[in-house]
């Protein structure tokens, strides 16, 4: 299907969607998150794509909601869509089978922060710049907030929510919110790399792991453990687990069933 704001490059084993509102900082507009949502449910659904990379075309990554919209708007009913399809966005990473890595570059603020914080991997070029910075307008960054202070600890996380200043790449590295620095000439093979890493590996088992991991993410210990183990005993009926143990044992590489 065609797209306005943002292009899915569908590949085999990584795909890659691009936010392409470069003359508007790759702004979230409603129009895009709906595309982007769509967009998402097909590579969900692709059993070709093992890895997804988000990235930005222009010189940003995102910088947050489109704020024109939001003045444009001003209805409990409208801002109501617009951060509930924005939180049906962020959560939509996390149920995809595949993993998502964030390519950064340039800035990545407020809802493009929170973007990054939610896929499942980033790595930053040496350029990048984060912030929460929506108190210095009149409108915190409570949704941000969310995945942020799931991924970086709470006094960095309170530090750019209350004063909305912006963090550079090392320091992101720093707190985790992403997982490396590379310079920005680096940045496509450090993701390339990466990407093809994960994908060596059976799409079953990358989506089977993703799924335990998020689920026994916010459960106590004993909780955890009860995931886990049903997890580990699904994992380990698979055709795919018994051709990995083969493989390791016969000193091979695997042919994934799946």
């Amino acid at each position: 299907m065609p797209y306005e704001h943002i292009t899915l490059e569908l590949g085999s084993p990584v795909t890659r969607l691009v936010l392409d509102r470069p003359e508007r900082r790759n702004a979230l507009s409603l129009a895009l998150m709906r595309e982007m949502l769509g967009a998402l449910d097909r590579v969900g659904d692709d059993a070709a794509t093992r890895v997804v990379v988000i990235q930005g075309n222009g010189p940003a990554f995102s910088a947050g909601h489109d704020l024109a919209e939001i003045e444009g708007e001003r209805s409990e009913t409208a801002y109501a869509e617009l951060f509930a399809t924005c939180a049906a966005l962020m959560t939509r990473l996390h149920t995809i089978p595949q993993p998502v890595i964030a390519r950064v570059h340039g800035v990545a603020t407020a809802a493009g922060c929170q973007l990054v914080a939610a896929c499942d991997l980033a790595i930053a070029a040496d350029d990048a710049r984060f912030a929460t910075p929506g108190v210095n307008i009149g409108l915190f960054c409570s949704t941000p907030m969310v995945p942020i202070s799931r991924t970086i600890p709470r006094k960095h996380m309170l530090e750019m929510l209350l004063t909305g200043d912006m963090i550079d790449a090392a320091t992101a590295a720093q707190w985790g919110l992403v997982n490396r620095v590379v310079p920005i000439g680096e940045l496509d093979a450090a993701v390339d790399e990466l990407a093809a890493r994960i994908a060596q590996a059976s799409a079953a088992v990358l989506a089977m792991g993703k799924r335990a991991f998020y689920e026994q993410e916010g459960a106590d210990e004993r909780a955890a453990y009860g995931l886990a183990c049903a997890v580990m005993v699904e994992n380990a009926l698979t055709d795919d687990a018994h051709e990995g143990i083969r493989a390791f044992l016969e000193k091979r590489k695997p042919d994934w069933p799946s």
